[in-house]
């Protein structure tokens, strides 16, 4: 005989949200972190060398996503100039560290 499910929209939201499923998230992106400490250039002539590699942080939220409905974990950096050392400008390559962290600490 074969096996029925009904799937609960209900309860699928609710696992989405568990206190779990945030923590989970939240080990992620402070993998992510990790790796993207590793991977983030320093400039020795700046005014301040190391501050893009200090600036990274992680949080997650059980409220998160498109609409709202999901545990998920953020990894941002806060340093100003952070979008042009990811994307860079006309004079500097792009480094895209966020995307490459994501790419290699994203697998487990």
């Amino acid at each position: 005989m074969a096996a029925r499910f009904k799937m609960s929209r209900k309860g699928v939201g609710e696992m989405l949200r568990m206190p779990g499923m945030q923590a989970e998230m939240l080990r992620r992106a402070e993998r992510i972190q990790g790796v993207a400490i590793a991977l983030s250039p320093v400039d020795e002539r700046s005014p301040d060398p190391g501050h893009y590699k200090a600036s990274w942080e992680t949080d997650s939220t059980a409220r998160g996503g498109r609409r709202r409905d999901r545990a998920v974990g953020y990894v941002r950096n806060t340093a100003y100039y952070a979008r042009w050392v990811e994307y860079g400008t006309e004079r500097v390559p792009a480094h895209h560290v966020l995307l490459r962290a994501a790419q290699l600490g994203g697998r487990n």
